[in-house]
């Protein structure tokens, strides 16, 4: 199983809108892609913004390229999403799960 990481950052003002396009349109996009095993959005507030860390599960890095494409490192973002944040990594990064409870 592969595990894909990202972070993204929102002013306090718009994090719960980011939050809503992740768990609404992000949720039901994924739900959709062949090999997508999971998904958790992290929340913790920092200063004067909220950071958000995205952890998917995909089988392989097959199933990833169905998600994000061929340029499978760079971060997929919706315009909603743009939107809500203030920065974010344009790459993401992927890790074998080694351990799962």
């Amino acid at each position: 199983m592969i595990a894909r990481t990202w972070r993204g950052w929102a002013p306090v003002a718009t994090a719960d809108d980011y939050e809503r396009h992740y768990a609404t349109a992000v949720a039901q996009h994924l739900r959709h892609v062949p090999g997508f095993e999971g998904a958790r959005l992290l929340r913790r507030p920092v200063r004067d913004e909220v950071e958000f860390t995205s952890i998917t599960f995909f089988t392989d890095l097959d199933a990833v390229r169905g998600f994000a494409g061929e340029s499978y490192e760079d971060a997929v973002l919706e315009e909603d999403a743009r939107r809500a944040l203030s920065r974010w990594d344009d790459h993401v990064s992927h890790a074998e799960v080694a351990v799962a409870l």
